[in-house]
């Protein structure tokens, strides 16, 4: 009897723990999802800027800037997507968004008018991060125990995707 009492005890903790979480991922998700619409809102806004910015008188720094600004808005909504299809933060995603960023700070300051130092700690982080990013393909390929291009089903029906995948690590459907 005690040992009935006990295991249902347990079961009605178990399904409660279960909700919870449950409940918890659903309210991360909306807060990825507001995140989302904030970021694709900013997107349009200095996408609507960077064209009122050429009737000026054109200054190829500030629209690089500009650009650049723009494809790690992309970036970032490319990692929240993933992340809500996939529950899991892409790696590649995130080092490439940390790649543009740093670029584009060297190209917004200009890299005659940085400093020596500060120009050697970016090509430091920039070498790090293009580390990270042949150690984590290094990995996909020794840990999967070598793949096969005619194995891998292709995602959205091209051997392109397909072929990005056996060499990137990402599987994600668009």
């Amino acid at each position: 009897m005690r040992i009935e009492s006990f295991l249902e005890t347990l079961r009605k903790s178990w399904f409660r723990r279960n909700t919870i979480v449950h409940n918890l991922e659903v309210f991360q998700n909306f807060i990825v999802i507001s995140l989302c619409i904030g970021l694709f809102c900013v997107m349009l806004i200095r996408l609507a800027q960077m064209y009122v910015s050429l009737l000026k008188p054109l200054n190829f720094q500030i629209i690089t800037s500009d650009i650049l600004f723009i494809l790690i808005l992309v970036e970032l909504f490319r990692l929240l997507i993933i992340y809500l299809q996939q529950q899991r933060i892409s790696i590649g995603a995130a080092v490439e968004v940390s790649l543009v960023s740093a670029l584009r700070e060297v190209i917004l300051q200009g890299v005659l008018n940085i400093s020596i130092d500060r120009l050697l700690g970016v090509c430091v982080f920039l070498s790090v991060l293009g580390g990270l990013l042949l150690v984590r393909v290094w990995m996909f390929r020794n840990f999967t125990g070598g793949v096969s291009l005619n194995n891998l089903a292709p995602a959205n029906g091209n051997a392109e995707s397909s072929h990005y995948q056996a060499f990137s690590g990402e599987h994600y459907s668009f």
